[in-house]
């Protein structure tokens, strides 16, 4: 490369190397940045040239032509899929996906690897076995790199901390995901249906929903699942397993996700809290449906009526009104009703307990509303016939409601 051709290193990168720039310009570069570590100068490159990867091909084939090389710049292009690598020996190795040759095959599933190694992890997979284990609470992994991973939560050695909530990530990857369950962003959309993600790995395990690869399928009812452990999750409804159970209570569960909530039972933990008027809560959905109290939201409507509610459950219960469904039947006298918390009351007045009296004729009454209506007669007040759960009352009797 003549001097005539020399070019300023650092203003160059300053105002980032476009795709269309001359590879031996940045070559130059390469040569003068004795000060510079090859982390930094990929770093660079690949802001510069970023997805143009004609360009990066290009200029790959000039280093390669002026005996030059970057640790780290994937200079070794697959002619039959675009992937690049930064070793020959790696590019070789992902051939065989092309090739067939020198795969390794599974011989539980039929599954092939270019490596030993994957090979190796597949079958971790398929038995369930973790080989490398935490020695701080027991966490057991698939690959050591994972058990190192894992181990700075105890160390707290390069931890990534969300500025909104203080939650703390191993990974950059994994705060900037979590950050996105505060913003609400999800980035990643199928194009098939429109389902949206806030991780790429999820966005890719739903496409095989549509297009059926890879899906792990149940051998009692046929029902299909994007990871194997979604389908042993799945498998646990027709055992009955409920693997996860409380120290304390002995609930079991068949997700360890619904232990950790049941717990909060005995430990009182509420780690959700309205911003609005600081009530707490055990349980994310429980604090959704409070804030509507706030927001005055009501998204579920009759569509008999129109009325609206903000709960589903609600909804369910008053459509009962229109269907005369009434699923909820009393075990001591049959009478029947259509949600299980007007049973409850009703059961006070076969077992006598928590019932509302009148100190002024003893009658007794279900609900405290009740035993209110019923003290107007008393005073004067008007009053329509309701009979009362228990009474030393005359027949005459009667309650307003």
């Amino acid at each position: 490369i003549n001097s005539d051709e020399s070019c300023d290193m650092k203003s160059a990168f300053t105002r980032h190397v476009s795709p269309a720039a001359s590879a031996r310009c940045v070559i130059l570069i390469i040569i003068r940045a004795e000060t510079l570590s090859d982390t930094t100068l990929v770093t660079m490159i690949k802001r510069s040239f970023g997805t143009n990867h004609f360009a990066l091909r290009e200029l790959c084939e000039s280093m390669s032509r002026c005996s030059l090389t970057l640790s780290g710049l994937k200079c070794h292009h697959c002619q039959h899929c675009d992937k690049s690598f930064t070793t020959s020996t790696y590019l070789k190795i992902h051939q065989r996906v092309h090739t067939g040759e020198n795969l390794h095959s599974c011989d539980q599933c039929g599954a092939a690897f270019t490596t030993r190694s994957s090979l190796k992890l597949h079958r971790c997979v398929l038995t369930g076995e973790k080989p490398y284990s935490c020695d701080q609470c027991g966490a057991a992994f698939t690959r050591q790199r994972y058990l190192k991973i894992h181990q700075r939560l105890h160390t707290g050695k390069n931890l990534h901390s969300c500025d909104q909530c203080g939650a703390a990530f191993t990974g950059q990857n994994n705060l900037k995901r979590h950050q996105r369950l505060h913003t609400g962003e999800k980035p990643y959309s199928c194009d098939q249906c429109g389902v949206a993600f806030t991780g790429k790995g999820d966005l890719k395990r739903h496409q095989r929903l549509h297009t059926g690869e890879n899906l792990h399928s149940c051998d009692q009812c046929e029902a299909a699942f994007t990871t194997r452990s979604s389908l042993k999750t799945h498998q646990y409804s027709h055992t009955g397993e409920k693997p996860y159970s409380c120290d304390q209570c002995g609930s079991a569960f068949i997700y360890k996700k619904s232990l950790k909530i049941h717990q909060r039972v005995h430990t009182g933990e509420k780690p959700y809290s309205c911003e609005q008027c600081g009530k707490t809560f055990s349980h994310s959905s429980d604090l959704k449906i409070h804030q509507r109290i706030h927001t005055g939201e009501k998204p579920y409507s009759c569509d008999q009526c129109g009325k609206t509610f903000s709960q589903r459950g609600s909804l369910k219960s008053h459509q009962r009104i229109h269907t005369g469904e009434k699923p909820v039947h009393c075990d001591q006298c049959g009478a029947t009703f259509t949600r299980p918390s007007t049973l409850k009351i009703h059961q006070r007045i076969h077992t006598g307990e928590n019932l509302h009296s009148c100190d002024q004729c003893g009658a007794a009454f279900t609900q405290q509303s009740h035993l209110k209506t019923h003290q107007r007669i008393h005073t004067g007040e008007k009053a329509k016939l309701f009979p009362p759960a228990s009474s030393s009352c005359p027949d005459s009797c009667v309650v307003l409601f």
